[in-house]
């Protein structure tokens, strides 16, 4: 989660940053590699002595819901993706732990001591500032209402990225179960798929597969380039997935939101390193925050842990 996320992001806006254009062929890639979870799941069935989980209606149904709103999700990202730097994107994108702490008391109870407020509080802090200097690390040929536009999206898919945490969980809770690993593959393979088909029908109607093979040729780092960027998008984001539906399934939607929290430093200095993206005094303090914000929920639990 803490490695294959960051990398998704900065792929993502190298696509973008090399003539990329497509909203929706960034969102079809991160579900695309769906049947890469396949590949542990099929072992256990066969090795391990564990079979199916049992396909009820509801269990069908959530499957669907959690894979419409992860397509929309991914839509959401790839329009912030579009006109905002990596690094701000990421840095934005901490507020879904705002929104994790909230669904995840809402729905499943979880819940929220004083560190985890006071981490929330930081994080969320650190976000609002970097809308105070929006001007400072636009890209050239960015707009001002497409960066407010890649921001509201930013926000909106934290959002929404949060409540997905917590229904994810309350799909282990009320109708999985925690009782063995394999399902957090279940699961995946499932939302994932749904999610696929859900994109695909959007990226049809769009026309988009006929524009990918225009944006493959006129990629300024070749063709090549353009499809390994692709391959290893669905790659690094099938796997950042799977590391957060393990928290969800071995600890909590809180926690997840956290570590989702953590990869924005990850994110912000590998974009600084390989993408050279502006990073201003605003942007270094709404960091410092994000980090401040983590420290204090890991403090706070040990302390906790340690009394208990």
């Amino acid at each position: 989660m803490l490695s294959a996320f960051p990398a998704s992001s900065i792929l993502s806006r190298l696509y973008y940053n090399n003539g990329g254009k497509s909203k929706w062929i960034i969102s079809w890639v991160a579900v695309a590699g769906w049947p890469l979870t396949s590949i542990f799941l099929i072992p256990i069935y066969i090795f391990g002595n564990r079979t199916p989980s049992p396909l009820t209606l509801k269990l069908f149904l959530s499957y669907i819901l959690l894979g419409f709103l992860s397509a929309a999700d991914n839509l959401m990202y790839a329009w912030a993706y579009a006109y905002l730097p990596a690094s701000t994107a990421s840095l934005l994108a901490a507020t879904s732990l705002a929104f994790s702490a909230l669904f995840g008391y809402l729905i499943v109870k979880n819940q929220i001591n004083l560190s985890s407020l006071n981490a929330v509080i930081l994080i969320t802090a650190g976000a609002a500032i970097i809308a105070l200097d929006s001007d400072s690390d636009r890209y050239p040929g960015i707009s001002s209402s497409q960066y407010s536009l890649g921001f509201i999206w930013d926000i909106l898919g934290s959002a929404l990225h949060g409540l997905i945490f917590a229904l994810s969980e309350l799909l282990f809770v009320k109708i999985l179960g925690r009782r063995s690993f394999h399902v957090v593959l279940e699961q995946q393979v499932m939302v994932s798929f749904c999610a696929f088909v859900f994109t695909t029908i959007g990226v049809a109607v769009n026309k988009d597969f006929h524009e990918m093979k225009m944006e493959a040729k006129s990629f300024k780092t070749g063709e090549i380039s353009y499809y390994m960027v692709l391959v290893w998008s669905a790659i690094t984001f099938q796997l950042g997935v799977l590391g957060g539906t393990a928290v969800l399934f071995l600890a909590s939607t809180l926690l997840a939101g956290v570590l989702n929290a953590v990869r924005v430093p990850i994110t912000s200095i590998a974009a600084v390193i390989f993408l050279h993206d502006p990073m201003g005094g605003f942007k270094i303090l709404s960091l410092i925050l994000t980090v401040w914000g983590f420290g204090s929920y890991i403090v706070g639990h040990i302390t906790l842990g340690k009394v208990s």
